[in-house]
């Protein structure tokens, strides 16, 4: 029998998200959520730009929640650095999400201008995502 070749099959060194989210899934605390429909990794910089977005738009009112947490730290090494010298330095930190996972949630605003907020942070963010309510 043939060997498959292993190059075929290989992963990625960073690691592969794969599944779907068990955990953080529903909603929790508030009336209306954003979910992510695909997977990749959101970094702390990405998730404060979309609550900024999110922010400005409700002004005062209602109350939002906050799903995510960037708790996965990220190194790079410099540019144009000869091989070998051990691991890069940590350049931030970052989020790993999968299909299903919320990622922020609301209350106490009108179903339209929560689905406004959304799609204004959904702008800032590399995952495609879904409003629930």
């Amino acid at each position: 029998m043939l060997q498959p070749s292993r190059t075929k099959y290989r992963k990625a060194q960073r690691g592969v998200i794969k599944g779907l989210a068990t955990r953080g899934s529903e909603i929790a605390f508030g009336d209306f959520a954003i979910k992510t429909v695909e997977a990749g990794y959101l970094t702390s910089r990405q998730i404060e730009s979309a609550r900024r977005v999110m922010v400005r738009y409700l002004k005062k009112g209602g109350k939002m929640w906050i799903r995510i947490f960037p708790d996965k730290p990220y190194t790079k090494k410099p540019l144009e650095v000869p091989m070998g010298g051990g691991k890069g330095g940590l350049e931030m930190y970052r989020a790993p999400v999968r299909p299903g996972r919320i990622l922020f949630e609301l209350s106490g605003i009108p179903a339209d201008q929560a689905k406004e907020a959304f799609q204004l942070a959904a702008y800032k963010l590399p995952v495609k995502t879904k409003v629930l309510v």
